[in-house]
């Protein structure tokens, strides 16, 4: 039997009913009868964060960790619009959230979680006007609410995965080209993946979003890709004959130049969303389809015929791939006076390795520094924005793994410019005692604004230099957590324990090389095979010092 409610506990039961437990929020007076009843409620746990664009990344952490949707509530007007931010971060990372900001009913909140996800995860926005939060209507249950107008195909086409191994069987050189549409399908996906890179001898390389579908320590893994990406993940990629594209979407920092970008390969891409197929690259094969749900029926017609492949050719490509590896393309000269960022990142996780780690990132140099020197085992362990590459981002996203994961170890790798953006948060922190460790690579500049200057605009540096930062051991205690400084190589390990040690958030001020540079590094409108490896006194030139052209 239906049963009578305000619109405001429609929300809230809604909420309870999809198994929500918490929200991330900020109140204001178009949404206050909603808080008002979760205050008399009293069973859904809401996090006040110190501005609504923190909201959504907190809640982009939780889903990201948990595979769960978050879910925001903030106020219209300012409140909606502080929010868009965080909303099209989601959209562009496929996180599932819902969000409520001012709307109409009980079945459209549960129609909202079935679209956020199903499919492609990604945000909703549901708008519920104050009338309707204080008018009373009869309640749909979850298990009778009509969903029925989403329903995206999982199931790929079985003669298109037939073709799919057909080019398994006979690639000689192959790549398992893989993205964060792998973790987002869930578990049994990253599982069903390292048995295809088992059982084929398939190396596995992966986006930026995509890393922990597959183990950094995995015998099969040779890195990630792209423009910071490994110097053997970017010409295997360059001169496969077999790429396998699984929840990847060909953006612009994977291709480099387009025409260019793995000229002699045939190309197959499975995807559950259908408008990523062919939108920027045209490929041999392509199938539509739940990662889980494809990579099973291949394993499954791929075991029946005989689990066939060219072991002959993948000899081969196996000894060029060592080759490449050992160039060691994350080499660099280290110093004994001052803290390298790399340094610093390979200090982070010999002492953190091993733990129940969670690993936020902020955007730029540190982001991709962290991707390169710090492994992922397991999937939903590594959150960052990677399709918008927002500034800001992982200290609230680092807020919401926390809350989701109490007894973990939650570390946000920052710039001191990006993590200012929304270094209020810190008080969400506090209040909600979420022992966060924020560990920032102060390098005083706007780090990889200051790169593209120097390698790609004449060392013309126009507005890359903080001149005024404030002290972060001081900012640490001002919001009652623990400020940490270390600027000396030999200090850092115990700097970095003392930062584990602390039962509560702590900020780390790592102040590191100024002008280090993030290789490798393709530039941008270059194919893969024009990588800049080390410290290359380009002046500007691409393809002079320093360019390796394969």
């Amino acid at each position: 039997m239906s049963k009578q409610m305000t619109g405001a506990r429609m929300v809230i039961q809604a909420l309870k009913d999809q198994g929500v437990e918490v929200v991330f929020g900020y109140p204001g007076g178009a949404v206050l009868p909603i808080y008002d009843e979760m205050f008399q409620q009293n069973d859904i746990r809401h996090i006040l964060v110190r501005h609504e664009q923190g909201a959504v990344h907190m809640a982009e952490g939780y889903a990201r960790s948990t595979g769960k949707p978050g879910v925001v509530l903030v106020t219209s007007g300012p409140g909606a619009t502080n929010a868009v931010t965080g909303l099209v971060d989601a959209l562009m990372d496929s996180i599932p959230l819902v969000v409520k900001d001012t709307a109409k009913l009980s079945e459209t909140i549960h129609q909202a979680f079935h679209v956020a996800t199903h499919g492609r995860p990604g945000p909703v926005l549901i708008d519920i006007p104050k009338d309707v939060q204080f008018a009373t209507a009869d309640y749909t249950p979850a298990e009778t609410a009509k969903i029925s107008h989403y329903q995206p195909k999982t199931v790929g086409d079985p003669a298109q995965i037939a073709r799919l191994v057909e080019m398994i069987e006979d690639a000689e050189r192959p790549i398992l080209y893989t993205g964060g549409g792998v973790i987002n399908s869930g578990p049994r996906a990253s599982q069903l993946l390292r048995e295809l890179a088992a059982e084929t001898n398939f190396p596995v390389t992966s986006t930026l979003m995509g890393l922990g579908a597959y183990p950094a320590s995995g015998t099969n893994w040779v890195g990630m890709l792209g423009m910071h990406g490994l110097y053997e993940a970017n010409l295997a990629m360059h001169g496969c004959d077999a790429m396998f594209n699984i929840g990847a979407r060909f953006d612009d920092r994977i291709t480099g130049r387009i025409k260019d970008f793995s000229p002699g390969s045939k190309k197959a891409h499975i995807d559950i969303d259908p408008s990523s197929i062919n939108k920027v690259i045209r490929v041999d094969v392509p199938i539509v389809g739940d990662i889980a749900a494809v990579l099973e029926e291949t394993l499954r017609q791929w075991r029946a015929r005989g689990s066939r492949t060219n072991k002959a050719g993948l000899a081969k490509w196996w000894a060029k791939i060592n080759e490449w590896r050992a160039v060691k393309c994350l080499t660099y000269k280290n110093s004994a006076t001052v803290i390298k960022p790399q340094y610093a990142l390979e200090r982070l996780e010999a002492l953190t390795k091993g733990r129940d780690r969670y690993i936020t990132t902020e955007v730029g140099q540190h982001q991709m520094w962290a991707a390169q020197f710090l492994g992922f085992e397991d999937p939903n362990r590594w959150m960052t924005s990677g399709g918008l590459g927002t500034m800001g981002y992982g200290l609230p996203a680092s807020i919401g793994v926390q809350v989701a994961h109490p007894e973990a170890l939650v570390i946000n790798v920052a710039g001191e410019a990006s993590w200012l953006m929304n270094m209020q948060e810190m008080g969400t922190a506090m209040q909600f005692r979420a022992p966060v460790k924020q560990f920032i690579l102060n390098n005083e500049r706007l780090g990889m604004v200051r790169q593209w200057q120097e390698l790609l605009h004449g060392e013309r540096y126009s507005s890359s230099w903080s001149e005024s930062l404030p002290d972060f051991v001081k900012l640490a205690e001002a919001f009652g957590c623990k400020g940490i400084k270390c600027g000396d190589p030999k200090d850092l390990d115990d700097a970095i324990n003392e930062m584990l040690a602390y039962d509560g958030p702590v900020i780390f001020d790592c102040l590191v090389e100024k002008h280090e540079n993030c290789f490798p590094m393709i530039p941008s409108g270059k194919p893969h095979n024009e990588m800049l490896l080390g410290d290359a006194d380009t002046q500007g030139v691409i393809g002079a010092k320093g360019a390796v052209l394969v």
